[in-house]
């Protein structure tokens, strides 16, 4: 009966760090917005993919041009 005295408190004491974490993390914005990052990991895929696909549209396009010419282009170095 006297772990009582003990479990009590230590019960008491876990509550209180438990709330105070809790009002820490709402304070710190953690719950703000809870909706875009399940709706953005959606849409950031497509994004890098459109990114890519013109990349390399673009590529196609200047090494097709530059077999037309028969001529590359001079590559300058920022120094």
């Amino acid at each position: 009966m006297d772990i009582i005295y003990v479990l009590v408190p230590l019960s008491i004491a876990l509550l209180a760090i438990a709330v105070a974490i809790f009002f820490w993390a709402v304070k710190g914005g953690q719950f703000d917005d809870l909706d875009s990052p399940a709706h953005k990991i959606l849409f950031d895929d497509d994004e890098y993919l459109n990114e890519r696909r013109e990349d390399s549209t673009a590529e196609t396009a200047d090494s097709e041009s530059d077999s037309d010419s028969g001529s590359k282009p001079d590559k300058t170095t920022n120094d």
